[in-house]
């Protein structure tokens, strides 16, 4: 569809999958440490400027593009990648009392705290690696589902709670969405890797909790932070917009991710409400989160729908393009088309590197970079990999 010669055809299997290997080139070379796991910090020229730094959720996110790429295409060397993260996962991050440490330095726990939300990470990776056929990552997908089980679910909410302190003896009274949304994300890829129904109605309940029940009490999006009975917390982090893990505000990031996760469920196991929920989740982050001025994205809008943060992120930006060639797929309204394009026209201007591959993780409003930390922890890619993994499996 894209007509004018300054971009490629976006929708070419083609320009999809040479986008993949460019992404999986900026880390190919560089990313494994010998000594175990994979380096997290890296410049837009692919230096390394932290090699001590180990954070749960880039650890996770690495065993997932490497296990997914080996499903994919078959390449040993990114199958060795992949176990060669979760013996990290294993051997590093675990802990004793079976919980995964948030942050190592050196091989040494500098952040001890157990968090729903690294978890949930940890179950995407080893469902991912187990369903591209590495045996060895099963007893680490039974261990994660068990220990969430017993330390995160609450039964009488429906919900996961959010983080406990380094021994598990106390409990946060912080709940949040963005650890269930990614424990659905989890769940599916368990039910994906193994058939088991526990996984697929767990998602079920997650998908149903938050953009459904919740969301009824927030003008129907979806807020993220939330106290212990799961009452919405208006004020938490008010004054953190940006914030990476716990920002304040509506996310159209996390809009555009529950329409696509519902739409992923639909195709499992069919129920009217995911595409009614999912046009309308897409449609509340396209209405608040476009720049209509500058284009692209925005991080985070309040109730109101005015922008509360402006800044450009790779994942908003990369998620939508998925979300919206998924809803095209599924209706065939040609405004999603056109928005696929949109972003991806945005994308192409603004956030792909084309010297040095990958996308920039932030951008200033206008579409500039706001720093040379291409890829710092909690990053990796895994966001535009996975998106480009899911539009061309759409495709097929």
């Amino acid at each position: 569809m894209t007509t004018n010669p300054a971009y490629p055809d976006f929708e070419s299997v083609s320009f999809l999958n040479d986008h993949i290997s460019k992404t999986l080139a900026f880390y190919e070379d560089r990313a494994v440490d010998p000594d175990g796991g994979f380096f997290h910090c890296f410049e837009d020229d692919g230096r390394i400027y932290d090699s001590e730094l180990r954070h749960l959720v880039s650890s996770c996110r690495f065993v997932f593009n490497y296990a997914l790429a080996f499903r994919k295409r078959g390449a040993q060397q990114h199958r060795d990648k992949a176990l060669h993260g979760l013996e990290f996962l294993e051997n590093t991050h675990r802990q004793d009392n079976g919980a995964y440490a948030w942050q190592l330095r050196n091989g040494k726990v500098t952040h001890g705290e157990v968090m729903a939300y690294g978890h949930a990470f940890v179950m995407i990776a080893s469902a991912t690696a187990l369903e591209a056929g590495i045996a060895e990552a099963r007893p680490t997908l039974n261990h994660i589902w068990n220990f969430m089980e017993t330390q995160f679910w609450q039964p009488d909410h429906g919900a996961y709670a959010d983080e406990r302190n380094a021994d598990l003896s106390d409990l946060s009274p912080y709940r949040g969405q963005n650890a269930n949304m990614h424990s659905c994300e989890g769940c599916i890829a368990a039910f994906r890797a193994t058939g088991e129904t526990r996984y697929l109605d767990r998602a079920e309940a997650l998908a149903y909790k938050f953009t459904m029940e919740l969301s009824d009490k927030t003008g129907g999006l979806i807020w993220e932070h939330y106290d212990a009975n799961w009452a919405p917390d208006h004020d938490y982090h008010k004054d953190k917009p940006n914030d990476l893990f716990k920002p304040w505000g509506i996310q159209p990031g996390h809009l555009v991710e529950w329409a696509r996760l519902l739409l992923t469920l639909d195709q499992i196991r069919p129920q009217k409400w995911y595409l009614v929920r999912a046009i309308a989740l897409f449609g509340a982050a396209m209405e608040h989160g476009r720049d209509q001025e500058l284009g692209g994205l925005i991080y985070g809008f309040a109730p109101n729908g005015t922008p509360c943060a402006r800044e450009k992120y790779y994942w908003v930006n990369s998620e939508a393009a998925a979300t919206a060639w998924r809803l095209f797929q599924r209706t065939g309204e040609e405004t999603y088309r056109q928005n696929y394009h949109e972003i991806w026209c945005y994308a192409w201007d603004h956030l792909i590197d084309h010297e040095h591959g990958a996308w920039f993780r932030v951008l200033t409003p206008e579409g500039n970079k706001i720093d040379n930390q291409k890829s710092p922890p909690g990053k990796t890619d895994y966001h535009t990999l996975g998106v480009c993994w899911d539009i061309l499996s759409a495709k097929a």
